[in-house]
Parts: C-alpha cells; sequence; structure tokens
C-alpha cells in the first residue's frame, strides 16, 4: 500500500472541492485524492494498489450525513453515511420498507454492517476477481477483453453481458431500485441534483470505464425514498452458497401495488448479481399488472423475469436459481 495523506473536511462541499473521483465508483487508478466513507471496500482497494491516492479525504467528521428522516409527505431521506446496521435496524425503514431493511440486514456480517455505509455500499466497486486482479488488464481497467465472458464465469452476469459480464455488488441497490429511490448529489460549489438511482448506474454498454453517473468534483450525500402507496406489498429475498456473510448468487427485489379489488396495479422486479446493474425485469411486471397476483400469475412472472438471459459457460444455473426467488419473492410480498 503506498503511502498517502489524510483529511477530514468540515463540509460537503469541502468534501467534493478536495477529490475530482469517488474511490470506489471510478475506475482511472491514479487519483490523486479519493473519498472514504465506511471505508471497506477502499482498504481493498487501496492494498492490492488498484487505488494509488495522494490524499484520503474522510466524510466521517461531516455532521448530519448519516441521518435519516421524514418528511411531513411521509417520505424517508436516509443520509449516505448511515451505516448498513442504522439503516436495517431503524423503524421508519423496518415500517415502511421491509424489503429494503431486509436486504441490508443479510449483508456481510454485523461487523461490517456497523462501519460500511449506504453510500459506499452503492458505490463499491464490481467484486469480479479479473478486474481486482493486477495480474489481469481488464477492459474496465483499458485492456483488450472481459476476462470472465470464456473464463472463471460462475458468479458473473447472465443478463447484458456481450461486453462486460460484472455483476452489480450492491444488494441493498436490488431493494432500492425496486423502491424507484432517488439519490441526491452534492458539488463543489454547493448545487444539488436528485435523479433515479436506475438511471445513476451505467452499464458497460453505455460507458465501460464507469459505474456511475457521479460527476467530477461530486459527492453522493442521501437516497431518497416516496412513501409506499396504500396497498403496497414487497419483499428481498437472496441465495447464496452459504446462509450468511456471503456475496448473493442472486437475490431478487419485489414492490407490488394491489388495489382494493386486489388487482396489481403497479408492479417492481428486480434482480441482483444478475447484471452490471441491478436488472429490472419488465416482462415480469407486465405479468402482474392487471392480475390477481397468486400462484399461477407468480410463476408466469418468474418465468418472464429470465427473457433475455444469455447464461455464460459456468452460470446457467443462475436461471433456475433466479426463476424460483422471483415466483417466491412475489409470493412473499403477498403474504
Amino acid at each position: 500500500m503506498n503511502r498517502f495523506a489524510y483529511a477530514s473536511p468540515a463540509t460537503v462541499t469541502e468534501a467534493a472541492a478536495a477529490t475530482g473521483l469517488v474511490a470506489e465508483a471510478m475506475v482511472t487508478f491514479d487519483e490523486s485524492a479519493v473519498l472514504k466513507a465506511g471505508g471497506i471496500d477502499l482498504l481493498d482497494l487501496l492494498k492490492l494498489e488498484l487505488l494509488t491516492p495522494s490524499v484520503v479525504v474522510n466524510l466521517r467528521a461531516i455532521k448530519g450525513l448519516d441521518a435519516i428522516t421524514q418528511d411531513a409527505a411521509g417520505n424517508v431521506a436516509i443520509g449516505a453515511m448511515a451505516t448498513l446496521s442504522q439503516v436495517a435496524e431503524h423503524p421508519l425503514v423496518r415500517g415502511s420498507y421491509p424489503a429494503l431493511a431486509t436486504a441490508i440486514a443479510g449483508a456481510a456480517g454485523p461487523q461490517l454492517r456497523n462501519v460500511a455505509t449506504l453510500g459506499g455500499n452503492l458505490l463499491q466497486r464490481p467484486h469480479c476477481w479479473y478486474l481486482r486482479s493486477p495480474a489481469h488488464h481488464c477492459l474496465r481497467k483499458g485492456g483488450g477483453h472481459c476476462f470472465a465472458i470464456h473464463g472463471e464465469n460462475q458468479y458473473h452476469a447472465i443478463f447484458d453481458n456481450h461486453a462486460c459480464a460484472i455483476v452489480h455488488p450492491s444488494t441493498a441497490a436490488t431493494a432500492l431500485v425496486a423502491l424507484n429511490a432517488e439519490v441526491e448529489l452534492h458539488d463543489a460549489e454547493g448545487a444539488t441534483r436528485r435523479l433515479p438511482l436506475e438511471d445513476f448506474f451505467v452499464g458497460p454498454d453505455d460507458d465501460i470505464q464507469r459505474e456511475n453517473a457521479l460527476r467530477p468534483r461530486e459527492v453522493l450525500t442521501a437516497i431518497h425514498l416516496r412513501k409506499p402507496a396504500s396497498g403496497t406489498r414487497m419483499a428481498h429475498l437472496r441465495q447464496g452458497e452459504k446462509a450468511g456473510f456471503d456475496w448473493p448468487l442472486a437475490d431478487v427485489a419485489v414492490v407490488l401495488a394491489i388495489g382494493p379489488d386486489g388487482v396489481c396495479r403497479e408492479a417492481s422486479v428486480v434482480l441482483g448479481a444478475a447484471a452490471p446493474v441491478p436488472h429490472r425485469a419488465r416482462a415480469a411486471e407486465q405479468a402482474l399488472q392487471g392480475r390477481h397476483p397468486g400462484e399461477a400469475a407468480a410463476g408466469d412472472a418468474a418465468r418472464a423475469a429470465l427473457r433475455g438471459a444469455t447464461p455464460l459457460s459456468l452460470n446457467a444455473y443462475k436461471l433456475a436459481l433466479f426463476e424460483t426467488l422471483v415466483r417466491r419473492a412475489i409470493l412473499a410480498a403477498l403474504a
């Protein structure tokens, strides 16, 4: 690990001005300064010397970035520096967004959840072993091709995997995209902007060397969630090789808006660990809308969720796994 200086600005504007890029988000590996939230993923990148900053800018000293608040309309804002434990255990989250609480409560172990932040979780780098290997100069590092497509790809993408086969590393993102969350971004001039989280993530077909839409000298400060409509049901399910403390092989978030007549008015079905960004299964959503959801509709949606999948040589098992999880998540939401 290279030597670096350490700075702790007191405001978001100062932090944004101190660095051009966020360490966990961007692919260029020669930043002069990077931001540190919880530091879990950043420490790995520093140890591997995939990042060699001259300055690490700590966000912990900035007051209010860990707040979880609710406005008069019932909408909830979660500060980017709120730890995963804070979010998973907060009564506002558990009461109104149980799918998010479940997704986060199953991430990593309790020690990491007590340190890792929601913002850092969304901005962590993919955990593709080729990307993180100093010996492999892959596409994301400016190389000529994706080693995973014809290599060890058992944990890689089954959608949108023709250019780069990474899967998005954040389980929280799966639930947040299903909930139509928005992110708040703050720049060095004090201006803020908000955009849907689904639009914030950038896939390899749009830019092979970016994973999100952060601009230089910009900081992720909050995640915004609308108050769920009456009749909203939701669930999150994951499956890993181990019951806990493990990266998911597949995870699914389902959010259903059920009318007074029992008909599904709107549906969100999002797959995690399936694509370079959280994958919205639009065919599955269409299979649910306008129907009385039950076993038959859940089965139809589960099969529809796999339309367009292009599994690689070692990960076709994910097809049956996702079909099962989608069906079970729909039924769990209804229950």
